[in-house]
C-alpha cells in the first residue's frame, strides 16, 4: 500500500509530537505520570489516534530513547576530540555523560533503567543506541591498552552509569562527585 506524502508527513508530525509531549511530561512529573489518556488530552488526539501509532506507553518511552540516544551520542562527543590526552578525553567524556544525565533525567532513565521494548548489545540493536555506545567507545576505546576496546569501553560506562545512578539516588553526596570523575579517570587513562 503506497501512503501518500502528505498523510505520511502528518504521521510522522503526530508521532512527534506524541513522544515530545510524553518527554515533556515525564521530564516534569517522570515516566509514571505519563499515560495514554492524558497524552491524548493533552495533544487533542484520541486514545485510538495514539494506539494508531504507538502500541502502548512502553513504545512510546522506547522512541523516547531512541532520540534520548541520538541526543546523548552528540552530547558525549563535545569536546572529546580536541583533548589533548586520554585521561582529559576521559575527564569530559565523563563530564558529559553526567551532565546529559543530569539536564535530562527522564529520559536518562528512559535509556537506561527502565524496563524497554529496546534490544541492547546486540547486532540488531536500532542505529542510535549503537550511535551513543560508539561515541563512549571513540573516547574510551584508545585508553584500552592490551585490553578489548569495548569491553573496556563497557567497563568505563558501567562504572560512569553506577556513579550517576547513586548520586541521582542520593546514596553519593554530589560534592565528591569531581573527585569520584577523577579517580575513575585516574584509572582507566591508563589502559587499565
Amino acid at each position: 500500500m503506497v501512503m501518500n506524502p502528505r498523510r505520511e508527513r502528518d504521521r510522522s508530525q503526530r508521532e512527534q509530537l506524541i513522544v515530545t509531549t510524553a518527554r515533556e511530561i515525564a521530564e516534569d512529573e517522570g515516566w509514571d505520570a505519563v499515560t495514554t489518556r492524558r497524552l491524548a488530552a493533552k495533544i487533542e488526539y484520541s486514545q485510538p489516534v495514539l494506539y494508531s501509532h504507538f502500541s502502548g506507553k512502553g513504545a512510546i518511552m522506547a522512541a523516547a530513547a531512541l532520540e534520548g540516544c541520538t541526543e546523548m551520542a552528540i552530547d558525549l562527543r563535545k569536546g572529546v576530540g580536541v583533548a589533548e590526552d586520554s585521561r582529559s578525553a576521559l575527564w569530559r567524556l565523563a563530564e558529559n555523560y553526567f551532565d546529559f544525565a543530569d539536564r535530562k533525567p527522564a529520559l536518562y532513565d528512559a535509556i537506561f533503567t527502565l524496563a524497554s521494548e529496546l534490544t541492547f548489545a546486540s547486532p540488531d540493536s536500532p542505529a542510535p543506541l549503537r550511535d551513543a555506545f560508539g561515541a563512549l567507545l571513540e573516547c574510551a576505546g584508545p585508553a584500552a591498552g592490551a585490553h578489548d576496546p569495548a569491553l573496556y569501553t563497557e567497563t568505563f560506562w558501567a562504572a560512569l552509569h553506577g556513579l550517576v545512578t547513586l548520586e541521582r539516588s542520593r546514596r553519593l553526596p554530589p560534592q565528591a562527585r569531581a573527585e569520584r570523575i577523577g579517580m575513575l579517570v585516574d584509572r582507566f587513562a591508563v589502559g587499565g
